[in-house]
């Protein structure tokens, strides 16, 4: 191609230096060059890019190249050259022809898929120069698509239709063919790790009875590539370090609706390792780094664990300035004695400060918003765990669907400019409608919420529900910087009305608190609450602890709280914990006293690679003082969606042995474990399989005796209207007059 190339364009210019060896013995000067046959480019940017200027005298070699650069540009079917004598030199004329246009790009034979999905996943849109690669290549795009989808066999061809001279229609031919499943995966030359095991890290999975739900079990090219990669690295986990995996040879059934998919795997022998060396460092000591270092002499050499020394210590040198901190494993295997040396080579680069911080795309919301959940501050030493810390607490504000820190270092003045990139959401709220709750019945449901007013980083939010049960209407502020300090203050005033089945409650209050975070993930609060409540319409057969509250009742009370978060995220976190301890002590006033505590432990575990184990503890004690009686509302009530859950309201606990009401417990234990699986990650649809345990306890009984299990299934949706939980409970120690299941649904905050 080259060669035909340097001959089309010798034969160009010959004539042009045979007229220039006529006129002269030097080569003539340019004394002009023109640009013919453009349309939708201007001339002037075509003579920009020219190598060949007016007043230099002809160069062939600069004319040949500029017909590469014209080429290159993409819009040009054919370039040519004339060369014509003007004003006392030449002028050099270049005369191109440029690519059609496409005016439309149409789909014919798609049946499965509309043309406004297929148009979804290609480029190429009317107006696009006619491009023949860039119209192959969303072939491809198509191709790809109808691949992932199980089409194994459908071809996409695309089609080019002249209109005019200067416009073509694209149509993409399409043939679907049948789906083709995978019917079996074969694994073959694996002799010490099992197909079982191999299986077991690969996402491409054979058809199944429930793969209709899951959409697994078709052949998908870039699944199948990452499954490749999962099988060496098993294979280089486990010190087969020589480990060889082929492409996958793809067979069809006879009728072509099924494939036999075959991984060949060359094992190679198991090496151990040797010795472990460090290079280059200067920072820190060797004693310093091998107490980061895992993997060691005599043991089967991992990669997995050189990964994670690697990451050691580089977050070490990261967190001490050192941001172009690189190391570069060095593997020398011994084939005779099976055992490989490992020498980490670490670059260590020059130690760097925080520069400029710039934040980006916040519209609403204003700077010191921002700047002020930022670990690091301009002249800092540049810290890596920080700057990930900031992240979190940037995202954790949920005022941003988006949030980007790119750190850009200054090579030639040590320092790392730091770029904040967010893209706001709406942070206002109004919701009017109608739902259902397994607790309180039908509810109607107003709700209007700003979480960040005025850009200010206030919450504000006006609240009312009116249930079948329960009616409640609250209005409540936060300022997490009060006054422009590292204090948070908040305030709100309710009333309730709820119906307990043998008594009905109305309760009037507000509370006033006021909080504050200290070192990096604790934080603690003081919060004063006064509330008026009313206990009435008790019913005749009611329990005699109820009967004797009849009535009003004030509460003045002080909480004291105090918790660690390392949550990643709040409202879907996947790694990290929060611990909260709680006491309120009522009897400043008033005419109740109690003192009631809680603790409250929650762990988050990343799954794989988008799923999450949870385990959650709770326990509670609460006592009546001075010779009252603990109000029925501050009692323990278990069971239910939100304690366990295939369990009635307070079925775990105290029962009236007359008339079966829950009484509420002085004590309480609860223990949640949860496996949080996507369904839908582009929806944020979420699957849970859980295991429930737990129980309120009276005064004369012991704490974790006779606790009650519970197991089951629901899905999760962060929805526009907010998180929504339905989960399904089997109750797995059934008593009399209790149900074998629940489903239970619910809206707010997850647990």
């Amino acid at each position: 191609m080259k060669k035909m190339m340097a001959g089309l364009i010798m034969a160009l210019i010959a004539p042009a230096l045979l007229f220039c060896t006529v006129y002269a013995q030097d080569l003539p000067i340019v004394t002009a060059i023109e640009v013919k046959g453009v349309r939708r480019i201007e001339e002037g940017a075509i003579r920009a890019r020219l190598s060949q200027k007016i007043g230099e005298p002809l160069a062939p070699e600069k004319t040949a190249e500029d017909i590469k650069i014209i080429y290159g540009i993409g819009y040009f079917d054919d370039v040519r050259v004339e060369i014509k004598p003007f004003e006392g030199g030449i002028k050099v004329i270049y005369s191109v022809k440029e690519k059609p246009t496409v005016i439309e790009v149409d789909f014919y034979g798609n049946k499965k898929f509309r043309d406004q999905r297929l148009k979804e996943q290609i480029t190429l849109t009317p107006g696009a120069i006619a491009d023949i690669t860039l119209i192959n290549d969303n072939a491809i795009k198509l191709r790809t698509f109808y691949e992932s989808e199980g089409y194994y066999l459908a071809s996409v061809v695309p089609v080019i239709k002249e209109v005019t001279d200067t416009e073509v229609r694209v149509t993409y031919k399409i043939e679907e063919s049948e789906r083709v499943k995978i019917r079996e995966i074969r694994i073959e030359g694996n002799e010490n790790i099992s197909d079982r095991k191999i299986r077991g890290v690969m996402t491409a999975t054979e058809r199944g009875l429930f793969s209709f739900i899951t959409s697994d079990g078709f052949y998908k090219s870039d699944v199948m590539r990452r499954d490749i990669e999962k099988i060496k690295d098993l294979y280089y986990n486990s010190g087969y370090i020589m480990a060889r995996v082929r492409d996958p040879n793809i067979q069809l059934t006879d009728d072509r609706r099924a494939m036999i998919i075959t991984i060949y795997v060359s094992e190679g022998e198991q090496f151990k390792v040797s010795s472990v060396d460090i290079a280059g460092n200067k920072a820190f000591t060797e004693d310093e780094l091998r107490k980061l270092i895992k993997i060691s002499p005599n043991k089967v050499f991992s990669r997995e664990l050189m990964s994670k020394d690697i990451a050691a210590i580089t977050e070490l040198y990261s967190n001490n300035g050192y941001a172009l901190i690189t190391i570069s494993p060095d593997i020398i295997p011994d084939e005779e004695t099976k055992k490989a040396s490992v020498v980490y080579r670490i670059h260590e680069g020059d130690k760097f400060r925080v520069g400029r911080i710039e934040i980006m795309g916040n519209i609403r919301t204003r700077d010191k918003v921002i700047r002020r959940e930022m670990r690091l501050d301009e002249g800092d030493v540049f810290n890596a765990s920080l700057l990930r810390r900031s992240y979190e607490r940037i995202n954790n504000l949920q005022f941003f669907e988006t949030v980007d820190l790119s750190p850009r270092p200054r090579l030639e003045e040590n320092v790392v400019d730091v770029d904040v990139k967010v893209k706001e959401r709406p942070t206002g709220f109004l919701s009017v409608g109608a739902g259902y709750s397994t607790v309180d019945r039908f509810v109607v449901m107003a709700d209007i919420t700003q979480a960040n007013l005025f850009g200010r980083g206030q919450y504000i939010r006006l609240r009312g529900e009116l249930g079948g049960r329960r009616t409640f209407y609250e209005l409540s502020f936060r300022e997490p910087w009060f006054m422009g300090k590292p204090v948070s203050f908040g305030t709100s005033i309710y009333r309730l009305t709820r119906d307990y089945g043998a008594f009905d409650r109305e309760a009037t209050g507000f509370d006033v608190s006021f909080g504050k975070s200290f070192w990096e993930y604790w934080g603690a609060s003081i919060r004063y609450g006064y509330e008026e409540t009313i206990i009435y319409n008790v019913r005749a057969d009611a329990p005699q602890i109820i009967r004797e509250q009849e009535g009003k009742s004030i509460t003045s009370s002080i909480t004291l709280s105090v918790a660690r978060d390392t949550r990643d995220s709040f409202l879907v976190p996947r790694r990290g914990s929060r611990n909260a301890a709680s006491v309120t002590f009522a009897g400043l006033g008033g005419t109740t006293a109690f003192l009631r505590g809680i603790y409250d432990s929650s762990w988050y575990f990343p799954v794989f690679d988008a799923s999450t184990f949870h385990l959650r503890g709770r326990a509670g004690y609460a006592t009546g003082l001075f010779n009252k009686k603990l109000p029925l509302y501050e009692r323990f009530y278990v069971g239910g969606i939100h304690t366990v859950r295939g369990l009635g309201y307070g079925e775990a606990g105290p029962m009236d042995r007359v008339t079966g009401e829950p009484l509420g417990g002085e004590k309480q234990l609860i223990f949640n474990a949860e496996y949080i699986f996507p369904i839908f990650p582009d929806l944020r649809l979420k699957g849970v399989a859980f295991f429930d345990a737990g129980r309120s306890y009276a005064a004369g009984e012991t704490i974790g005796s006779d606790l009650r299990y519970t197991t089951g299934t629901g899905v999760r949706w962060i929805s526009p209207m907010g998180p929504i939980r339905i989960e399904w409970g089997y109750n797995l120690d059934r008593r009399p007059g209790e149900a074998s299941s629940r489903v239970e649904f619910t809206f707010g905050t997850f647990f």
